[in-house]
């Protein structure tokens, strides 16, 4: 009998046997069914064929897909990239337009602040508006917004910018000594000079074409510590480099192809001017007359002007004010003075010999006006945003800010006097320190001290020599032309006003020194000319050929401190070396950054984010 053995085929999923009468390699057909053929390896190739299609197949989806997304990636990427860059153009070509008006809040107000521009693949457009103030200083708003690729990508650049605010800014670094602008001569820093303020050059736009900075390293090099910024570029179009040289002295470095400063722009001082006196209370807008008359002078200059007084009492900051004050001036020949101002309308390339300050006269029926600095104070409108309050004095006509009262004219407050002439300081002005808890080691105003003068005059601003009124009573050969009266005792109706210090041991009250040093702590603003000192030139010694004495001791210089800004139309002469005048020391307040002073007085064509001013972001479309 044949044992049969079954098994479950789990290749086949059927019952196979294991019969020896029948052969291995086959099945015959039975009553059962069909013949079975044998399940050999053969059987596996197609499955496996079928799998491996399918994992190709995946494979080539898979990196397709991948190529696709990285491809994606990629053009979303460039996208992005060209919004973002298109949004930046934008900003920049806005703070490009900001530098170049005239006066920027008068341009918005016309409404000429918004442009585009299309590179083919990407587009920006972009606004500027007034955005509020910073304290009392203009805040202004550029948006911009790049768009590129599809779907397109889009960037937002939205900035806060204020105007730069300048540490020594001028037009030219040259003094006139002629009516032209070919008359002028160079400036030069040197002679180990530590000038601890930005500076700013414009553009002279000179041929031949040098350097706009005059620095002497005869007598030791000067040190600059601050950034130093020019209008011009550093190569002449040659390719010749016109500051190699000279690099080295720049310890924070020198930027060049800089926006101009507008103070040489009359037309932006006058919109200055004009929106300052618009905002003034009108109890503090003075226009000075004078009905001056004696026969001892009537060939000489009798200018109107009023006389500011600064000073504290019990706690609070005061301002003594009087109007209709003359001023007699004094004009040396062109060739034997340095005290030049600009030709109105010239644009600051034409220049004249002007009246400087000799000494004043009140009307004897007049009386001064003492009132708490408070009482000044206004706030400026604009785009419906309003500045914090601070106080302001508009005058139309000229300024003499000095006291025989005060050793230190002292201000406390906020404040701002614009006049449309020239304003002559007779004696040093400090701020209030608080007893000196307000004030750093170095003596600058500390970052807490709230007080602080601005100064801005159509004309110049210039430190007196009130040695004139000295001079004046000696008619002494040499000093004064013997025809030039002295303040005499009575003058029918004017009563003399003296200024400055009485000399010690001088004589009756015309023998006036200023302290040494002088100090001015304030923000200048020099629309007509150059910040500097009056009646000096070379000592010549025996000669007599003396022209001015402000000192306090033998010594040839006395020192002059600025602590605040300087921004004039082209320099001023502060001092002769070693003759006459005074050593300068320049500081900027930093103060003035943070927008604490009253009055929109800042000319500057160079535009700035604001602190913390910059925002952007992308828009998902």
């Amino acid at each position: 009998m044949n044992t049969k053995y079954f098994k479950f085929d789990t290749r086949n999923t059927r019952l196979a046997t294991r019969n020896s009468t029948y052969p291995s390699d086959e099945r015959r057909a039975t009553s059962n069914g069909p013949v079975l053929h044998s399940n050999s390896e053969g059987g596996f190739v197609l499955p496996m064929v079928l799998v491996a299609v399918v994992i190709l197949m995946a494979l080539i989806i898979g990196t397709t897909m991948t190529d696709y997304h990285i491809r994606l990636q990629a053009v979303q990427t460039k996208s992005q990239t060209e919004a973002m860059l298109a949004a930046e153009a934008g900003y920049e070509r806005a703070i490009f337009w900001m530098s170049q008006q005239t006066d920027i809040l008068t341009a918005i107000q016309n409404g000429s602040d918004n442009g585009s521009i299309n590179f083919g693949t990407s587009t920006c457009s972009y606004t500027v508006d007034f955005h509020g103030f910073m304290g009392r200083k203009s805040i202004f708003r550029i948006v911009s917004t790049g768009v590129s690729g599809r779907p397109s990508f889009t960037r937002i650049v939205d900035v806060d910018v204020v105007q730069e605010t300048s540490g020594w800014a001028m037009g030219s670094c040259t003094v006139p000594d002629g009516t032209s602008s070919t008359s002028t001569t160079g400036v030069y820093f040197g002679n180990g000079e530590i000038v601890d303020m930005p500076l700013h050059i414009n553009e002279q736009n000179d041929n031949p074409d040098v350097a706009d900075i005059f620095i002497s390293t005869s007598n030791g090099s000067p040190t600059f510590l601050e950034k130093v910024e020019m209008g011009e570029s550093r190569k002449t179009s040659g390719g010749a480099d016109k500051y190699s040289s000279v690099m080295s002295l720049f310890q924070s470095g020198i930027t060049f192809d800089q926006p101009n400063v507008r103070i040489t722009d009359a037309t932006a001082v006058q919109s200055k001017v004009t929106r300052f006196q618009n905002s003034t209370a009108a109890a503090y807008q003075f226009t000075p007359t004078t009905t001056f008359s004696d026969s001892h002078y009537t060939s000489f200059a009798k200018l109107p002007a009023v006389q500011l007084e600064f000073y504290v009492q019990g706690g609070v900051g005061m301002v003594k004010i009087l109007n209709n004050c003359t001023v007699i001036g004094y004009q040396r020949s062109m060739s034997n003075t340095c005290d030049f101002n600009v030709v109105s309308g010239s644009g600051g390339s034409s220049f004249q010999p002007y009246n400087i300050y000799a000494y004043h006269y009140k009307r004897s029926t007049d009386s001064n006006t003492a009132v708490p600095i408070t009482n000044t104070y206004v706030t400026q409108t604009f785009g419906g945003y309003t500045s914090d309050p601070g106080g302001q004095i508009y005058v139309n006509g000229n300024v003499v800010i000095g006291s025989s009262n005060y050793t230190d004219m002292i201000v406390k407050g906020k404040i701002t006097v614009v006049a449309t002439g020239n304003i002559w300081i007779a004696d040093s002005i400090k701020v209030d320190d608080n007893g000196g808890a307000q004030r750093d080691a170095n003596g600058m105003p500390s970052a807490d001290n709230p007080n602080i003068l601005g100064l801005i005059a159509q004309g110049v601003i210039k430190v007196i020599d009130p040695g004139l009124s000295s001079y004046a009573t000696s008619y002494s050969p040499g000093h004064l032309p013997n025809n030039y009266p002295g303040p005499p005792s009575a003058v029918s109706g004017y009563t003399y006003q003296p200024v400055a210090n009485l000399k010690s041991g001088g004589s009756g009250l015309y023998d006036r020194i200023l302290p040494d040093p002088t100090v001015i702590e304030a923000a200048l603003t020099i629309g007509g000319g150059g910040w500097g000192a009056e009646n000096v030139r070379d000592y010549a010694g025996s000669s007599g050929n003396y022209y001015g004495d402000r000192r306090v001791v033998s010594t040839p210089q006395d020192d002059l401190y600025v602590r605040g800004s300087i921004t004039e139309v082209i320099r001023g002469i502060v001092g002769h070396l070693n003759n006459d005048g005074y050593i300068k020391h320049y500081y900027l307040d930093t103060r003035l950054m943070s927008g604490i002073l009253p009055g929109d007085i800042w000319l500057s064509g160079k535009y700035i984010p604001a602190p913390a001013g910059w925002h952007d972001h992308s828009v998902n479309n």
